[in-house]
Formats: structure tokens, C-alpha cells, sequence
């Protein structure tokens, strides 16, 4: 008897890496979070060929929707060029075949961590959003069993009472990525670690939005045309992060959302974080529309509102 009689036969990775039931147990878990907005769904978040925190659960959800025909982009805090969304992309296109893009609007298929991108996306497009904690109550309820019940009951008193508490000591809501925001009137969710800047672009957005946790193996939905808005007191709007007066050094674009660069001097510059929209601001190419106007006003159902930033 030698080696090669007692081990097994080569078996080549299945389409997209992970197998069929893997991927078959996803979409299912999708379809019910589509079908409950905001619900968090648990699912068995599989072993990927990275740590766990790195994106394993927005990795799952893409692998699980990606086909040959799909055109991906993968951004890391705005950027295309980071370590990690240049990891994940070339991990998907080498799994799946697909084609990848840096252009928004060309893509079926985003994934993105800390990001909603600056040009608006349109039907028929998905965004998965990597999500490091899914649970909005952790920081007032220790319980996870107890946070259960009360999402159960739509009980969130707590979570207004912390945000009353910050208006107190601090005279503003000082939460900064994941501000906790109301989905379809019932569940409270962490919309990722996005900033304040883009909890706004999923209120009706006309895309699919879907984001999960693989650590914590759960996923939640936004299906599009679904109203989402951010927790604030009526006396108190709820108010993104004051970037006015600040100039992208190499657009020279405003009202968009920027990376601080701090410099030897003490002073600081100013880039856009969407490095896409950079790119074709930059190379003079078209662009598509954005959610924020060239004055800060969001655009949305064809009405300008209001500024959003803080008033002085």
C-alpha cells in the first residue's frame, strides 16, 4: 500500500470557493432579512481563507451573489487601492471569474467597509457593507439574550435615553460610525461603521443593501424604497460630521466626504475618501449624481433638503 492509495482523490474549490450548501443557506438567510427589514438574522459563518474581523461576513455575502456575469467593486474606507479591498477583490475574481471595476456605477456588486460611496447607486445594483458588531443595544444592554427580547418588543427606551445623556454632557450627539438608525418604522440597526456623512444615503435608496457580521454570524437587509432614519429628538436634528470649508487638495471638490490629513505644521489638508469619484474628478471623466449637492444640501425624491451639517 503507498501514499497515494490512502489519500483521497483532488477536488478543485467549488464555484465561488464556498460550497453549494454554504451558499444556498445564505441566500435563504438573505431572503428573510430582505423580507423583514432590519431583522438580524443568524446564518453559520464559514472558515475563509482570512480572520475573522477582516471582512469574513461581507466575503460570505458576495461570494454567495456573485456570478460570472457580475462586475465587482471592492472599496476599503472609500479607497479601491487598500490592502484589504485589493486582498478581497482579487480573492473574488479568482473564485468566481467575475470582472472587477473602481466605477460606482458600473458595478452590480459593491462590498465596502466604513463606506457608502459619494455617486449615487441605482436599482438593480447590491451593496454589502462589512459589519464588526451588528448589535445596536451592546452598549446599554451587557444581555445579549436581553437585547433579543427587547428588539422582540421595540423597546428601545435605552437607546434614547444614551443618546439624551450625550445632548446632556456634550450639547450634540457624539456618536460617531454605526449612529444607531430606525428601519421601516420597527428594528433599530447599526448601519456598519459608516459615518453620520452616509446613515442619510440609505434612507429610499434604490438599491439592495445587505450587511453582515461574519464574527458575530448574523446579516440584516435594507431593501431598497424602505425609509430609514437616524434616532433624534425632534428639538434636536440629527447632524452629520462638520466638514465645512474643507477642500479635497487635488479636486479641489467640497461638500463631499473627506480623509484629514494632518501635516508637519500642525495644519491639515484635505482629500476625498471615495477614491473612485477622486479618480474621476481628477481625470475630468463624467460623473454620476451625488448624494450631497456642491452646497451640502441632500438631494433626494427630487427636492433639495436642508443642510445637514451643523449650524455655527
Amino acid at each position: 500500500m503507498s501514499l497515494n492509495d490512502l489519500a483521497q482523490p483532488r477536488q478543485d474549490y467549488s464555484y465561488a470557493f464556498m460550497d453549494a450548501y454554504a451558499k444556498r443557506e445564505l441566500r435563504r438567510r438573505m431572503l428573510k432579512a430582505i423580507a423583514i427589514p432590519g431583522y438580524q438574522t443568524p446564518y453559520a459563518s464559514r472558515e475563509l481563507p482570512i480572520a475573522r474581523g477582516w471582512g469574513t461576513g461581507g466575503l460570505q455575502v458576495t461570494l454567495s451573489l456573485v456570478g460570472p456575469e457580475s462586475v465587482v467593486k471592492v472599496i476599503d474606507q472609500g479607497a479601491d487601492d487598500s490592502v484589504n479591498a485589493a486582498n478581497l477583490r482579487r480573492f473574488i475574481t479568482r473564485m468566481s471569474g467575475s470582472i472587477t471595476t473602481t466605477d460606482t456605477r458600473q458595478a452590480t456588486l459593491l462590498q465596502s467597509r466604513h463606506r457608502i460611496p459619494e455617486e449615487r447607486m441605482s436599482e438593480g445594483q447590491a451593496l454589502v457593507l462589512q459589519v464588526p458588531d451588528p448589535e445596536p443595544l451592546r452598549g446599554v444592554v451587557a444581555d445579549m439574550s436581553k437585547a433579543a427580547q427587547l428588539h422582540a418588543d421595540a423597546d428601545y427606551g435605552q437607546m434614547w435615553l444614551l443618546l439624551y445623556e450625550q445632548l446632556v454632557r456634550y450639547r450634540q450627539y457624539i456618536q460617531g460610525a454605526s449612529y444607531p438608525a430606525l428601519v421601516n418604522g420597527r428594528y433599530i440597526i447599526s448601519p456598519s461603521p459608516i459615518p453620520r456623512w452616509d446613515n442619510a444615503k440609505l434612507h429610499q435608496s434604490a438599491h439592495l443593501t445587505l450587511l453582515s457580521a461574519g464574527r458575530e454570524k448574523r446579516l440584516y437587509a435594507v431593501p431598497p424604497y424602505t425609509n430609514v432614519f437616524p434616532l433624534e429628538f425632534t428639538d434636536v436634528p440629527f447632524q452629520v460630521e462638520d466638514q465645512r470649508g474643507w477642500v479635497c487638495r487635488t479636486t479641489g471638490a467640497q461638500n463631499k466626504f473627506m480623509n484629514e490629513l494632518p501635516q508637519a505644521d500642525g495644519s491639515s489638508q484635505y482629500e476625498l475618501s471615495d477614491s473612485g469619484y477622486a479618480e474621476k474628478l481628477a481625470t475630468h471623466q463624467a460623473t454620476g449624481a451625488t448624494y450631497y449637492n456642491d452646497q451640502g444640501h441632500f438631494y433626494h425624491d427630487g427636492y433639495l433638503k436642508p443642510p445637514v451639517q451643523p449650524e455655527l
